[in-house]
C-alpha cells in the first residue's frame, strides 16, 4: 500500500533534513511531490551524510563493500535537481533500505551476542552483499539475481520505503525449477497475468535445496503492510522444513541490538 510507504518516506525526510541541519551536513531534494532527501559524499572522500562515520570508514576499508558505494542512482536522470543528476549514487538517498543495512551490519562489532542470536549466526560474522542468489531454473541454469546480504547461512531481503516486493509475469516465474515442490502454486497472490510478491518467492526458492540455509525479511514496523505482504506469502509455503526456515526481523530489534553510538544514529537518522 502506498499509503505506508508516502507515510515513512515523508518522515525520513524530515529526519533527514533535521538530521542535516543538526550536524552541520550538505544535503538537497529529488523532485517531485513527495522529495527525498539525498547526502552527497563529503569532498574528502573520508565521510558521507548519509553513514554514521564507523561504519563508513568500514566500507572504505574493504574493496568489495566499498564497490556498493558507486553504484548509480537509478533514477537520477529524472528525479534530481543539477547538478546532482549527472553524480548522484544510489546509496546518497536518505530513504535507501540498502544503506541502511550497510550502515547497521558494516558497523564494527555489530554482530554481537544478541544480535548473533537473533540472526541465528556465529558472533562476529562478517556479512557479505548483493550476493548471487544462484536459484535454480527449469532448464540447468540459474538465476543469478543479488541477494540484499548473506549474513553466515542466513539470506536476508531488506526493506525500508519500497512500496511492495514487485511482481513478475507467470511465464518468469514458472520457469523456477521446484516451484511446485515448495509453494502451494494455486494459493500464490496474482494480479491480472503477474504473481505478486515476486522477491519473497525467489528468496525462499534460494534456500528451499539449501538445508543449512536461512531467509529472513528485515521490515520496518511503520510498514505493516510489507508484513502482510509476507504473511500471505508465507502460509503458501507447503514445505514445512522450508517454512521454519523462514521468518522476519524488525529494524527496530536490529537497533535495540546495536552499539550504543550506532543506536543513537538509528534513533536520530531513522527513528529506530
Amino acid at each position: 500500500m502506498t499509503y505506508w510507504s508516502n507515510r515513512l518516506r515523508a518522515e525520513l525526510a524530515q529526519r533527514a533534513d533535521a538530521y542535516a541541519r543538526s550536524h552541520g551536513l550538505a544535503s538537497y531534494h529529488s523532485l517531485g511531490a513527495t522529495p527525498v532527501t539525498l547526502f552527497p559524499p563529503a569532498d574528502s572522500g573520508t565521510s558521507h551524510g548519509n553513514f554514521v562515520d564507523a561504519s563508513f570508514s568500514a566500507i572504505r576499508a574493504d574493496e568489495i563493500w566499498r564497490r556498493r558505494l558507486a553504484k548509480s542512482h537509478s533514477r537520477r536522470s529524472t528525479a534530481l535537481p543539477a547538478p546532482h543528476n549527472a553524480t548522484a549514487l544510489e546509496l546518497d538517498s536518505s530513504t535507501s533500505s540498502d544503506a541502511l543495512l550497510m550502515n547497521c551490519f558494516c558497523y564494527p562489532g555489530i554482530v554481537n551476542r544478541e544480535l548473533a542470536q537473533l540472526f541465528r549466526v556465529d558472533p562476529e560474522t562478517i556479512p557479505q552483499f548483493g550476493v548471487d542468489g544462484a536459484v535454480p531454473l527449469l532448464d540447468g541454469t540459474r538465476d543469478t539475481t543479488e541477494i540484499d546480504m548473506r549474513l553466515g547461512s542466513t539470506n536476508v531481503e531488506a526493506k525500508l520505503t519500497e512500496v511492495d516486493f514487485t511482481q513478475c509475469a507467470k511465464p518468469r516465474l514458472e520457469r523456477y525449477a521446484g516451484l511446485d515442490d515448495i509453494f502451494d502454486r494455486s494459493r500464490l497472490p496474482l494480479d491480472g497475468d503477474e504473481y505478486l510478491s515476486y522477491q519473497l518467492i525467489r528468496n525462499v526458492l534460494a534456500i528451499a535445496r539449501r538445508p543449512e540455509s536461512r531467509f529472513v525479511v528485515l521490515l520496518d514496523a511503520r510498514r505493516p503492510d510489507l508484513l502482510r505482504e509476507w504473511w500471505k506469502l508465507f502460509s503458501t509455503i507447503r514445505d514445512g522444513g522450508v517454512r521454519d526456515r523462514c521468518s522476519f526481523i524488525l529494524w527496530q530489534e536490529v537497533a535495540a541490538a546495536a552499539p550504543r553510538a550506532l543506536r543513537k544514529f538509528l534513533g536520530e537518522k531513522y527513528g529506530l
